[in-house]
């Protein structure tokens, strides 16, 4: 979750949790208008060639330089959108009517790529 919880409980609907699944270890938001950083490790679910999941998606975040979900296991989609499968999706992020703005994101893929013999 994205969005001002500065001073709150850190729930998993408030900044930093993974929504409707799990509270973050330490609610890290900083004062509003104050610039938030997340560092974000997803390792995407596995499916084998018939659709069948065989491996859950794994998450590692980290807010303001803390870490707030270490290798989490994310047994199941956490909001909207389309239903989990092996085609890869496109990275969104949702506004739910917060004032929130956006820099300096990168996304890198780290799929590990078949060796060249």
């Amino acid at each position: 979750q994205i969005l001002d919880s500065f001073g709150l409980a850190g729930k998993n609907n408030e900044c930093g949790g993974l929504y409707k699944t799990l509270d973050p270890s330490i609610n890290m938001c900083l004062p509003p208008l104050s610039w938030q950083t997340y560092d974000i490790n997803l390792t995407a679910a596995g499916f084998d060639s018939t659709g069948k999941k065989t491996r859950n998606a794994r998450l590692t975040v980290q807010h303001n330089g803390v870490l707030v979900h270490d290798n989490l296991e994310v047994k199941r989609k956490t909001g909207a959108g389309k239903p989990e499968g092996s085609l890869a999706l496109p990275t969104k992020l949702q506004n739910h009517g917060n004032p929130v703005r956006f820099r300096n994101i990168w996304l890198l893929d780290r799929t590990p790529k078949p060796s060249a013999e």
